[in-house]
């Protein structure tokens, strides 16, 4: 792919493709490499202007390109197609080769490749009796020639473990690949082909297409800009820029790939696509594809090229950034002389440091998955005391054999008896290892992958997209939910349902002839060029369907309104195409309306403006009368006006919109359009609608059961605050009588900040745990509640809340939230970016099946842990005991590796795949620090664990008595195996697997078997384990240690086995809270555990991931270097010194985790309109420790790649060279070395 798009033109110039076109693909490169008037120049130079350039590639801007399949195959051919070649995926031998360095496996293998060795040595003067007891006894020779059985049978059963586990690595890259291309063909984009607007997917987009781009797209391509209204692009994921760049065609219309569209609207003329767009470009720097070798040398030129640029830019910005830091340090001096002072480094820009350094520290940061966390700080404690356990038992079994060989019976050491006595040795480390094989769970993390790859699989059918595996585990625990209420609790289908107009108030839309003339005439004008064109109303899909509706949806509402008028809103457009426009304010939600400015003939210009009514009417000065004519509008009038009509209107659920205009004489001159203040006042009001939006009739019900489940739903709208109350009692989010807040968003500053206008959060805990509707709310304040709900101590325990939001003003709110959900029709790309899920149905009502998922992964994983540990439990005090007194473990290495096969593997498959039920939302969430087995699961366990010894250890030791069989007890070494050892195995297995069914359920429920046929996986595996049992025990011979059994003999077997279940109940009927003395187990980290030097390293994280740390802590026990310990603890002393760089930091993430499979440049915001605190200008003491340990990084160019997790280089590459930057980079600002100073 990457090949052929390079081999057009970029190498070979005089290629035959070239006649075609009038600009090369080498001479696009090195035009979207300029920015700003350089661009502009070289577009004058080289083309004329933009319509030369469009002509160079045959596209035209009125009506695009033809769409001819064979022009749009040879665009592809000579430029490129749009897509970026993805890393390749591990192959299945690097995965097999991966699951190979288990250290326990790898014990194994060698412990085997001995045994085997040595089985075929045999003494001199085969006379064993010299070497003791335990040696000789063996009759038979073919017994003494199986020896090698034994070790032949670890090493498959290991290729089996190996194998399994490979597989589901892969199929778990396969299935995250899926969802990625899922993401990926999602993602349309709008262009014009053969004059009409369609939309196609963004890998269709080829050199030469005319795109339309709007507020909220993530531009697909770099292109150069045809036209536009008031358009501002956020390019700081190129750029590491945070101010928004205006984009015009006089002075910058070069637009890039990767950037967000944060304002306006235009259309563009694509230049570059794929691996030769900007975006492109880095990511195959980067790594991202395997490309052709004889580019080096264009690449080598292209960085140097690259480095000079970004010289320059840095120098340029490095002054406005100084300037920028002076003023910030001023103010922040004042604000700490009026906070009593705690003084804080501020990082200068050092010259060795990228912005994306400061940027960095200001990204809100997330704390990753909670479970999995937990799982493996578990996993690690089990895995020691099965570590302690099978050193014990291996140093018994030697101190025994010692003791019985050469002091019981006196031997002497005879040389020729060493192997045999090494091969005893051998045995004994074997049977330890196979002990620590049983106790570690290596099925937990498997577990919690099928758990959450089923749940995942299974969210698609019912409308959750997740983008990010461990968002859909969050959501089980979720406390609170802050919804918007536009498309999420309502329909998003808006109509225009009640108008006040020509001094009459409508109370459903009136006949046309009740208008006069001119009204009409300025109201189908202004509707028709004040809403954005891209918004249509088109005819339905199906015969007496409703007519679909394109684009914004209160636009649409108003054009039908048009239409329901019997007027065609598609002439006055025609008779004023885009172009002729002669300004456009756009939509944000500082200005709240929208404005278009159309020039007439004889010079002088009208505005048409439309926006929320109550700040519209605010600025008219007159309004229209039935009769036509403009007369004064006082402001008393104007009261009268809204507790008359929009009250009214909004007391039924209605949103109501002002639409006004305003004409600017030619004898005032040319107005000031840069002054908004000015040009947005003396409007008349042409009328004001009341608009529909009807709530979805499944949303009353969720919210219900969400309440239920102990989720606290909050509606958070921009509307006014009647309209948002009407809603929320029609949802159930309110119901009458309740002493429930409902605020606007000014109401909710004045009650939340302190008088010197800085968020306090003692006060903001005073406001949200009653609040239920914020009304009139600006992003800003979403997000304020949003941190403020995270980060409060008045609950216990703390909120987990997940947040909806389809503006690309959500984005800060989305990406601080524990789960952000992005409306996947009404959404924009900014806020899908942001988002863990996607709603692809935009409705409430799938949050819900969030919740349940998440619960259920939740409850599944503890089924599974529950089981696993009753089995590990038994099975390592049966070996450790069976060792001590038998000097042989009663269940043989390859047995236990079946066992833990049915454990580890079919278990985690059979109990992670049991679908959700209703009742799952019955109960309250878990939250962050409940254990993952509660006392309940712990009375379980340990209940089960007792059945199961004591029938295991009568068996063992009267078993022979019982059954009239041979005792199996203190074989010789390579004896037969023995009848009664294959009961004890066999009951073993059958116990297990009947206690896989009392697993199935957690809460102390009597009735196990409830669901259990909706499982099919369930059942298919407990029959299939029970099969493959029956074959091992009958014909499995040597090698599993085995002998057939008779009928009586199984029937005993599975009735023992059967007895779990009648036990199960006894077990249940015993009282949890009587069992006060029973410890849980599987906290979740918390922070004060961790070691101040991990904290440390964990700063150059973006995220925590509580596995990951856990992981880590694992490998550094083992082999952390000597070196590295010193460095930190010189860092860390000096750390303790100033202060803990925890404090108040939410924590950090591991870009290795496999959790993070975004596929496009992480979503940042630092102020999306630069009046506005957004992520807590005013909380200093929050960014001191983030910003104190932004060390500078040596890597600017990987560090600012736009994707930050399918590039090549794997996260904790960073993290090293961060670290290694701390030692030896001299102190610079920002570094902690420099903050140490700065303290001491």
């Amino acid at each position: 792919m990457a090949k052929n798009s390079f081999r057009g033109s970029k190498y070979k110039p005089e290629a035959n493709h070239d006649g075609h076109f009038g600009c090369t693909l080498k001479e696009l490169r090195s035009l979207m490499e300029l920015r700003g008037t350089d661009g502009l120049q070289r577009i004058q130079e080289c083309y004329g202007d933009v319509q030369g350039l469009c002509s160079k590639l045959k596209s035209s801007p009125i009506e695009g390109l033809s769409g001819h399949p064979d022009d749009i195959a040879r665009r592809k051919e000579e430029f490129g197609k749009n897509f970026i070649p993805p890393k390749k995926p591990k192959t299945f031998l690097q995965l097999v080769w991966e699951a190979l360095q288990d250290v326990t496996l790898i014990i194994l293998e060698v412990a085997a490749i001995i045994s085997l060795g040595l089985s075929f040595y045999k003494p001199p003067d085969a006379e064993r009796e010299h070497c003791g007891r335990a040696a000789g006894g063996v009759e038979d020779e073919g017994e003494a020639e199986a020896g090698w059985i034994e070790g032949a049978a670890i090493l498959l059963s290991v290729v089996c473990v190996v194998l399994v586990t490979a597989f589901n690595d892969w199929s778990k890259e396969k299935q995250f690949r899926g969802l990625q291309s899922r993401i990926e063909q999602e993602q349309r984009f709008t262009v014009l082909r053969g004059g009409q607007v369609i939309q196609i997917p963004v890998s269709e987009i080829v050199v030469g297409d005319i795109a339309q781009v709007k507020y909220g797209d993530l531009l697909p391509a770099d292109g150069v800009l045809i036209q536009g209204n008031d358009l501002k692009i956020d390019e700081s994921s190129l750029t590491g820029e945070s101010d928004h760049v205006k984009k015009t065609l006089d002075k910058d219309p070069i637009l890039l790939s990767g950037t967000h569209v944060m304002e306006g609207s235009g259309k563009m003329l694509v230049t570059a696509v794929g691996v030769n767009s900007q975006t492109g470009i880095i990511f195959m720097l980067l790594g991202g594809g395997d490309d052709d070798d004889d580019d080096d040398e264009e690449k080598k030129e292209e960085r140097e090229r690259k480095k000079r640029e970004k010289e320059e830019k840095r120098r340029e910005k490095e002054e406005k950034k100084k300037e920028k830091e002076r003023k910030k340090k001023e103010q922040k001096d004042k604000k700490k002389k009026k906070d009593g002072g705690t003084v804080e480094m501020e990082p200068l820009n050092s010259d060795d440091g990228t912005e994306e350094e400061q940027k960095k520290a200001k990204i809100p940061k997330k704390e990753k998955s909670v479970l999995q966390g937990k799982l493996t700080k578990l996993a690690v404690q089990i895995g020691k005391a099965g570590l302690f356990m099978s050193a014990i038992t291996v140093l018994i079994l030697v101190v025994l054999f010692l003791v019985d060989t050469f002091w019981i019976q006196g031997l002497p050491w005879i040389k020729d008896c060493t192997p045999i006595y090494i091969q005893f040795f051998v045995k004994f480390f074997i049977i330890g290892v196979t002990v620590l094989v049983v106790a570690v769970p290596e099925g937990l993390p498997l577990a919690v992958t099928i758990s959450l790859a089923y749940s995942v699989k299974k969210m698609m059918k019912d409308n959750n997209l997740v983008r990010h595996l461990d968002a859909c585990e969050t959501m089980g625990n979720a406390t609170a939910i802050c919804s918007d209420k536009t498309g999420t609790l309502t329909m998003n289908r808006m109509t225009v349902v009640q108008v006040f107009i020509a001094g009459r108030h409508f109370k459903k839309v009136p006949e046309p002839d009740l208008i006069p003339g001119n009204i009409m005439n300025l109201l189908v004008t202004g509707i028709g060029v004040n809403c954005a064109y891209t918004s249509k109303i088109m005819s339905a899909e199906k015969e007496g369907g409703l007519p679909r509706q394109v684009g914004n949806k209160t636009e649409c509402a108003l054009l039908g309104f048009v239409t329901d008028l019997r007027k065609d809103y598609q002439a006055i457009r025609c008779e004023y195409p885009e172009e002729k426009l002669y300004k456009v304010y756009t939509f944000n939600s500082v200005r709240k309306s929208m404005s278009t400015v159309l020039k007439n003939s004889d010079g002088s210009y009208r505005m048409f403006s439309k926006g929320a009514s109550e700040i519209l009417l605010k600025k008219c000065c007159k309004i229209l009368t039935s009769n036509g004519d403009a007369k004064h509008f006082r402001p008393t009038d104007r009261d009268d006006m809204v507790t008359q009509v929009i009250e009214p209107m909004a007391s039924e659920g209605l949103r109501t919109i002002c639409l006004a205009y305003r004409d600017f004489l030619v004898s005032d001159g040319e107005p000031d359009w840069n002054n908004e203040g000015d040009i947005l006042t003396g409007l008349t009001c042409i009328c004001v609608v009341g608009i529909e939006d009807p709530v979805r009739p499944e949303v009353p019900d969720a919210i219900k059961k969400c309440q239920r489940a102990g989720i606290t739903v909050r509606m958070v709208t921009g509307d006014n605050i009647n309209t948002a109350r009407a809603i929320a009692t029609k949802c159930g989010i309110l119901h009458i009588g309740d002493d429930f807040l409902c605020l606007e968003g000014k109401e909710f500053n004045r009650r939340i900040r302190n008088e010197l206008g800085e968020i306090e959060q003692e006060r903001l805990d005073k406001v949200w745990p009653k609040l239920r509707v914020l009304a009139r709310s600006s992003p800003t304040d979403k997000h304020t509640l949003v941190k403020g709900i995270i980060d409060s101590t008045v609950l216990e325990q703390r909120q987990v809340v997940a947040v909806t939001g389809d503006g690309t003003n959500d984005g800060p709110a989305l990406k601080k939230a524990d789960v952000g959900f992005a409306m996947g029709i009404a959404g924009t790309d900014v806020a899908k970016e942001a988002s863990d899920i996607i709603l692809t149905d935009d409705n409430f009502s799938s949050i819900v099946k969030a919740v349940m998922w998440g619960r259920n992964v939740y409850d599944s994983i503890s089924k599974f842990l529950q089981f696993q540990l009753t089995v590990n439990v038994v099975a390592v005090i049966v070996a450790f005991t069976g060792a001590c007194i038998t000097q042989d473990s009663p269940l043989k290495a390859v047995q236990m590796l079946w066992v833990n096969l049915i454990m580890d593997t079919f278990a985690s498959l059979a109990l992670a795949t049991e679908p959700p039920t209703e009742s799952l939302l019955l109960r309250k969430p878990y939250g962050r620090n409940k254990p993952l087995i509660s006392r309940t699961m712990m009375k379980n366990i340990l209940g089960h664990a007792v059945y199961q010894l004591t029938i295991i250890f009568t068996l063992l030791f009267a078993g022979e008595q019982i059954f009239d069989i041979d005792s199996g007890r203190n074989a010789p070494l390579h004896a037969p195996p023995s009848e009664h050892y294959t009961v004890v195995f066999n009951t073993f297995v059958l116990m297990q697997l009947f206690n896989e069914i009392n697993a199935r359920k957690i809460h102390g429920e009597r009735n196990v078997f409830e669901g259990i046929f909706n499982n099919i996986i369930f059942c298919s595996i407990l029959f299939g384990t029970f099969i493959i049992q029956f074959v091992i025990v009958q014909f499995g011979g040597k090698p599993f240690s085995c002998v057939g059994l008779s009928v009586e003999q199984w029937l005993w077997c599975v009735f023992l086995g059967f007895g779990s279940l009648l036990w199960g109940q006894v077990i249940s009927t015993v009282p949890t809270r009587r069992l006060k003395f029973l410890i849980t187990m599987g906290h979740g980290t918390k922070k004060e555990e961790i070691p101040e030097d991990e904290l440390e390293e964990m700063e150059d994280l973006d995220e925590i991931d509580h596995a990951e740390m856990e992981l880590r802590r694992g490998q550094v026990l083992w082999c952390r270097g000597l070196n590295r310990i010193q460095t930190q603890i010189r860092v860390v002393n000096a750390f303790r010194d100033s202060m803990s760089p925890y404090d108040g930091l939410e924590t950090p993430e591991s870009r290795s985790s496999i959790h993070n499979f975004m596929s496009h440049p992480e979503f940042r915001i630092e102020d999306s309109e630069p009046a506005i605190p957004l992520i807590d200008d005013t909380d200093p003491e929050e960014d001191a420790p983030t910003k104190r340990n932004a060390a500078p990084s040596p890597l600017p160019l990987v560090l600012s790649s736009p994707n930050q997790n399918n590039n090549a280089i794997d996260g904790r590459g960073f993290h090293h060279h961060i670290d290694l930057a701390k030692t030896i980079l001299p102190p610079t600002p920002g570094s902690p070395l420099h903050s140490l100073e700065t303290s001491l």
